[in-house]
């Protein structure tokens, strides 16, 4: 059987009229309103999530420098693919003797340390 004979309705009919649906510059409009779009839903999280993991490497950073070098005169946090831990943020001292210094590798999601007081010389603590 054939498909005329299946589909009698359908006898003669050719789909379009070989034109696309919509023109390419519709096309091209609505794929760039999309990527304005998707780019406006992401990138907002994308500037908070790298505003805070700063600002908290600037102050674990300054942690960890009061602790280990408290000769320096400033602490710098920067965020470094290869550095001496790897990706991630570094931790250096400013202005101490000798140049600046590593003095930890926080990771790619920086925490501010817990670290134990310094005991100060002289006193049994």
């Amino acid at each position: 059987m054939s498909e005329d004979h299946e589909h009698p309705e359908l006898a003669g009919y050719e789909p379009g009229d070989g034109r696309p649906l919509r023109s390419p510059r519709l096309v091209l409009v609505m794929r760039v309103v999309v990527i304005v779009g998707i780019a406006c839903l992401v990138l907002p999280g994308v500037f908070t999530t790298v505003s805070v993991a700063a600002s908290t490497a600037e102050t674990a950073c300054v942690a960890w420098v009061a602790y280990e070098a408290p000769e320096a005169r400033a602490a710098s946090a920067r965020f470094e693919v290869f550095g001496p831990g790897g990706i991630g943020w570094e931790c250096y001292t400013v202005g101490a003797f000798g140049g600046d210094r590593h003095v930890a590798s926080l990771g790619l999601i920086p925490v501010s340390p817990r670290l134990s007081p310094v005991p100060v010389p002289g006193t049994n603590s």
